[in-house]
């Protein structure tokens, strides 16, 4: 990167960090510092959403997958609607009509105080590998554009740089900043996308037909043809994560546990003015969040043009040698976007991967605050000295919870350096872990009677065991153990199976009359 390139990223950092310490004067207590004092417009919460979901795994994991494959990971998008939806309408008016500052609060009110705090340190064990994986996965890109390569150590270096620089703006400006923050992140995220593929169709010397021609011909790595421009998988298939049956069955009920159990996207719901304009800025964010995937899987099978194809490319074809896949776009980006143009994706890149982090340890800082650090200060005697002291710690809170955030980024490179999964594959598998517990409880609570601490407990253990042996490896050793062939799950259908057995253990318990 050259100069200006560095200046046009150091100028979009300190605006960020500006933002976040102007709000900071705005916060007068707790409420205000997570929650906004319930008083911010849809359109920003809907952007902010989009944001928090649109994360580094989508700018550098989407380009990976279309580059490998073809285009079906879109399908997901359709499911993502239809559960937004659900969740919006279903369980949402619930939650928001608790009037708690976290989502988990309103399990407290209907199954007790330890159902509230056992919920929420599912949530911080199952957000700490989730958050930590996507920004790991924006590392790679730091990596490449400090180091020009994705070696562990390199690895560890960029993630400790960007977890030191979310975590300052996020303690600062509070969930208000954050949403102002998100939506400026995500415009450059869209801003930046559809420039690259601009770019990358022009670097191509070939016409968009003899393109198309290519991509939708392209050599399978076991002989015969793919189509890299496929968007509909119709087989039936349960270890095929990107299929039409995966997409409306699984996807949707993966996202209605993503949007109805994880207080890192409830929480811009519950910053809204009523239930009703909650729910509208869900679905528009769902909507919103079609188009800008589409537009990096477009430049996945632009880059497979690129890289993969001499045919199109005659003389032109690059020098630069693909040794990795995950490293495809920032490689890409870094080898041929001109000084000026890079610094520009450089920052949709930032934004991409800041604003999912900010919004992580937000969350779980509220979550850490509310619904275990301050029912634990009273348990004790110890007394609240006001809002202001409040405030005070809920900062230095958010500044830990950023630093423990990084490590188990830093693990999360470990992890998937050992795997052979795709990094949204990665990303998204991980979050399965807490989802599938915290569904079962979360639908137990809204649709059912039943229910109690121990039985909501039993629920969150049953998820998060069955998750992991579905895993692969595990998966394949116990099926082929029990009935002699080994068995393939792909990770949308982990919430479905897990979730459905953590309902029935949650509702197995009877609801207590005094709850």
């Amino acid at each position: 990167m050259k100069l200006l390139d560095w200046l046009i990223v150091i100028v979009f950092l300190g605006l960020m960090t500006a933002i976040g310490f102007l709000f900071s004067r705005k916060n007068k207590n707790i409420r205000d510092y997570f929650l906004g004092d319930r008083s911010m417009p849809t359109w920003l919460v809907a952007f902010a959403v989009v944001g928090t979901s649109i994360s580094a795994g989508t700018f550098v994991g989407s380009p990976q997958i279309a580059f490998d494959t073809n285009m079906t990971y879109i399908m997901l998008n359709f499911g993502a609607i239809i559960g937004g939806y659900l969740a919006a309408y279903i369980i949402l008016p619930a939650l928001y009509k608790a009037n708690t500052i976290t989502i988990y609060g309103y399990l407290g009110q209907r199954f007790g105080g330890s159902a509230k705090g056992a919920s929420s340190v599912m949530f911080l064990l199952g957000q700490l590998l989730t958050s930590g994986s996507r920004l790991f996965i924006a590392a790679i890109a730091i990596s490449v554009m400090i180091y020009n390569d994705i070696y562990i150590t390199n690895l560890v270096i960029s993630i400790a740089l960007l977890g030191v620089i979310s975590t300052l703006y996020t303690m600062a400006g509070g969930i208000k900043g954050l949403l102002y923050i998100d939506t400026i992140q995500i415009l450059l995220v869209i801003a930046t996308g559809i420039f690259a593929i601009v770019f990358l169709y022009i670097s191509i010397p070939a016409s968009l037909p003899e393109i198309v021609d290519a991509l939708q011909h392209a050599p399978a790595t076991g002989g015969g043809e793919i189509n890299k421009l496929q968007v509909v998988d119709s087989s039936f298939s349960f270890s095929v994560p990107y299929n039409l049956m995966g997409a409306l069955i699984a996807c949707t009920i993966f996202k209605i546990a993503q949007y109805s159990t994880d207080q890192e996207f409830v929480q811009r719901q519950l910053t809204c003015k009523s239930p009703k304009k909650a729910a509208k800025s869900l679905i528009y964010s769902q909507i919103i969040s079609l188009p800008i995937g589409l537009i990096f899987l477009v430049i996945g099978v632009l880059l497979y043009a690129f890289y993969s194809c001499p045919q199109l490319m005659g003389d032109a074809f690059p020098t630069d040698t693909l040794n990795d896949s995950r490293q495809v776009f920032p490689q890409y980006m870094f080898n041929h976007f001109p000084s000026g143009f890079l610094g520009l994706m450089v920052v949709g890149l930032l934004a991409a991967a800041l604003s999912s982090f900010n919004s992580a340890i937000n969350s779980m800082t509220s979550s850490l605050v509310s619904d275990i650090y301050i029912p634990l200060k009273k348990k004790f005697g110890k007394k609240d000295k006001g809002a202001a002291e409040q405030l005070k710690e809920s900062r230095i809170m958010v500044a830990i919870m950023g630093l423990v955030l990084t490590a188990f980024a830093i693990v999360a490179a470990f992890i998937q350096e050992a795997g052979d999964q795709s990094l949204v594959d990665f990303a998204l598998g991980i979050m399965s872990f807490s989802y599938a517990g915290l569904l079962g409880v979360f639908l137990c609570a809204v649709l059912t009677k039943r229910g109690n601490v121990a039985s909501v407990i039993a629920a969150l253990v049953t998820g998060c065991v069955v998750v992991f042996l579905l895993q692969p490896p595990l998966l394949s050793w116990w099926s082929e153990f029990l009935w002699g062939n080994p068995v393939r799950l792909a990770w949308p259908w982990w919430v479905v199976i897990g979730g459905s057995l953590s309902f029935l253990v949650c509702s197995v318990g009877k609801r207590k009359l005094c709850q």
